[in-house]
């Protein structure tokens, strides 16, 4: 089976800051990947490196066999990339149905799940549904995650890159959302990359993992059989027992 994403040698940061060295990973069509590793350790620089919103020094990106990294931002979506930063880059001043229609896109060729359309978003989350004519700064925080990944679906992609979409939710919320993760990558087999604070959850829904340590990988492998090391787990991560 072709690789869907392929990233070799990658280093990469802010100006002429490298917060990434030489990373290297892959992701299979229909895999979804764990990114995991402590506050400051680069995840978020990757999942911004991927979608093009860094200053990349070295290496490689492709998807699909297409180069990525010589694409800006709006040329990667194009090609396949949905990215749900931390931010969530909702449109505020629109409804819930404005900020879905004005980015949606047909679905691409080959693909044999159903496209990704705002009614499907509304079936995937009840809450928008109710709330489609409220403007997104109407909207509860676990509302714009939510309307943040239904954004990003609408583009129909290949590759869904996911940055803590969990983060700072009410217990109830962050279940939802990951009732809805699971369901996008394990029933749908939308490729993904979710960067998460919350790692048990997280290795149960992926199919491999990476940890970063100071801007390198650390760990690459089975999701499952991190989830069954708890004690490397933490190590990896630097709990202490």
């Amino acid at each position: 089976m072709a690789e869907l994403l392929n990233v070799q040698g990658l280093s990469a940061g802010y100006g002429e800051a490298v917060v990434l060295h030489e990373v290297s990973l892959s992701i299979d069509p229909g895999q979804t990947l764990a990114l995991l590793g402590r506050n400051g350790t680069g995840k978020t620089t990757l999942i911004n490196t991927l979608a093009g919103a860094t200053q990349q020094h070295a290496g490689s990106i492709l998807l699909g066999g297409q180069v990525l990294h010589k694409l800006p931002s709006h040329e990667r979506a194009a090609a396949g990339i949905g990215w749900v930063p931390q931010e969530r880059n909702i449109f505020k001043s629109l409804t819930v149905h404005e900020n879905l229609t004005a980015v949606a896109r047909p679905q691409r060729a080959g693909r044999a799940s159903s496209p990704w359309t705002p009614a499907r978003v509304y079936e995937l989350f009840p809450r928008l549904a109710e709330r489609k004519s409220n403007l997104g700064t109407q909207l509860s925080g676990g509302e714009q995650q939510m309307l943040a990944l239904g954004r990003a679906l609408v583009l129909n992609p290949t590759l869904l890159l996911l940055d803590e979409p969990c983060e700072g939710l009410a217990p109830i919320i962050v279940q939802e959302l990951l009732r809805a993760i699971r369901r996008i990558t394990r029933e749908e087999g939308l490729s993904a990359i979710i960067v998460e604070q919350h790692p048990q959850a997280i290795l149960a829904i992926s199919d491999t993992a990476a940890v970063l340590d100071h801007g390198t990988v650390v760990y690459a492998g089975s999701a499952r059989s991190l989830q069954e090391q708890p004690e490397l787990l933490d190590k990896l991560l630097g709990v202490a027992r």
